[in-house]
């Protein structure tokens, strides 16, 4: 999944390496400061905090950045509750994220709610280091898309310094199901099931993307009905270990444990 976004990263890497070759024929040594500012929009579980620790990576191995660190924050990191805080506690966050990247979740609750709303200030903040320390450090605002969008656009400085924008968007019913392959492989199980039970996985992932509301939890949702999936098949095992700890089927995912969880989720 993601294509559009990994073809965006590829792109930056792309420039990057072709400013670093001009330069090195020019004689001259190459300006890798990164006067880009991202905005990650898209629903929760489609990897928005994972894309970027692999963009602080890439930055940090371009030498774009001399640290691959990720410093995530929500409103109550940058947000104070009393006046002349919040500029403080928003330039101390930001003093850690120097060098790296900062990742600032649900960016559009820093958009002020009333007058007295201490979110002004934090962004008044982020844009004045966003442009005194250019170069030093990347922001990535994220949320949900509208919000975001109406976050951007409530504030000119906010236009002029965000700059590159990645959509997530919701992962397909097969993406869904290799995910929950994936989880399920990490976790150490395996499915012992039929290709007719297999397809009766896929038709559930096929209902939960058909059926996925404005703020579709992707990832999430797809760890939540492996949650499920796992508490079943404990519910069956836990009795058979008194008399056989080492069960057969302590890793094994069966039509029964299957046949419990998709009798469970409405039709």
């Amino acid at each position: 999944g993601l294509q559009a976004v990994k073809a965006q990263l590829q792109q930056i890497r792309s420039s990057v390496l072709v400013a670093k070759a001009q330069a090195q024929a020019k004689g001259e040594e190459a300006a890798l400061g990164l006067g880009t500012h991202f905005v990650f929009y898209g629903n929760p579980g489609t990897g928005k905090t994972t894309v970027a620790r692999l963009l602080g990576r890439i930055l940090k191995e371009l030498e774009v950045l001399p640290e691959d660190r990720v410093t995530v924050a929500e409103r109550a990191q940058l947000v104070a509750g009393y006046v002349g805080q919040t500029a403080i506690k928003t330039n101390q966050l930001i003093d850690q994220a120097l060098g790296g990247i900062l990742f600032i979740d649900e960016a559009y609750s820093l958009a002020p709610a009333s007058e007295n709303d201490f979110g002004k200030e934090a962004i008044d903040t982020l844009l004045t280091r966003m442009e005194n320390d250019r170069g030093r450090f990347v922001v990535i605002a994220a949320g949900y898309r509208d919000e975001m969008q109406h976050f951007i656009n409530s504030n000119p400085g906010l236009q002029s310094r965000f700059n590159s924008f990645l959509d997530f968007t919701d992962y397909q019913p097969t993406e869904l199901r290799q995910i929950f392959d994936y989880m399920l492989q990490q976790r150490g199980y395996q499915l012992q099931v039929s290709e007719e039970d297999q397809q009766r996985i896929n038709a559930f992932f096929e209902q939960m993307y058909a059926r996925r509301g404005e703020k579709f939890g992707n990832a999430r949702d797809v760890r939540n009905a492996l949650d499920q999936l796992l508490s079943l098949h404990s519910q069956r095992l836990a009795p058979l270990l008194a008399t056989r700890p080492e069960h057969p089927e302590l890793f094994l995912i069966t039509a029964t444990d299957l046949s419990a969880w998709l009798a469970q989720t409405p039709n």
